[in-house]
């Protein structure tokens, strides 16, 4: 009796296990965990059509402002956590770096929070101009926003996951380097970044590495 016990009990377990795991297979795309992180889509191109609103209320075709290395930075404007690191150190690499900003590269940064509007992205960018020395932030340091379908679309294209919780986002801090054809050359993770990365990322931009 107590052998036959624990062989019930065994299969009992096993046959709960097996289906705990098929249901999980069967789980919808909602119902998964979401996706975190940066997975790298080096030497992908950017795809046509995404359409954002820069700063000074501006509509364009994303890949077609890309005419030169271009440095883009994803955050969400009113982000309690590591956005405002990164930005200021976006700042400070922009300072920095002997780069000529906005001739020999420029920086987009976009919000991936499609409720943010422009008014916000104008009012960042006077934030963090006054961060930066000697550079022509005006011309080269764009801010962005956009509706859910481009920014997710974008998201994807860059392999840049994000999961909202609540009112925020949890995600990843990166910098990310295109080349003047909009492919992705670089990422550059963190939130603090040598004059001497951004540089050569620019130069391999450049080149088209």
């Amino acid at each position: 009796m107590v052998v036959n016990w624990f062989k019930h009990a065994a299969l009992s377990f096993l046959l709960g296990a097996f289906m705990g795991l098929t249901s999980w297979q069967f789980l919808s795309a909602e119902e998964k965990p979401a996706e975190l992180g940066i997975y790298e889509h080096l030497d992908e191109t950017l795809p046509d059509g995404l359409t954002f609103t820069d700063e000074n209320y501006n509509i364009v075709d994303l890949k077609k402002e890309i005419n030169k290395p271009t440095v883009i930075a994803l955050v969400y404007y009113e982000c309690p956590g590591i956005c405002s690191p990164l930005l200021e150190g976006v700042a400070e690499v922009i300072t920095r770096a002997k780069l000529d900003l906005g001739t020999e590269y420029q920086v987009f940064t976009i919000s991936f929070d499609w409720n943010e509007k422009t008014k916000l992205a104008k009012d960042k960018k006077t934030n963090y101009a006054r961060l930066v020395k000697g550079k022509d932030v005006e011309n080269g340091w764009r801010w962005f926003t956009g509706d859910s379908a481009n920014v997710n679309n974008l998201l994807n294209s860059l392999g840049f996951k994000v999961k909202k919780e609540g009112e925020e986002f949890i995600h990843p801090a990166s910098l990310i380097v295109l080349s003047p054809q909009a492919k992705i050359t670089r990422y550059l993770h963190g939130t603090y970044f040598l004059p001497f990365d951004l540089k050569m990322a620019v130069i391999e931009a450049s080149a088209g590495k």
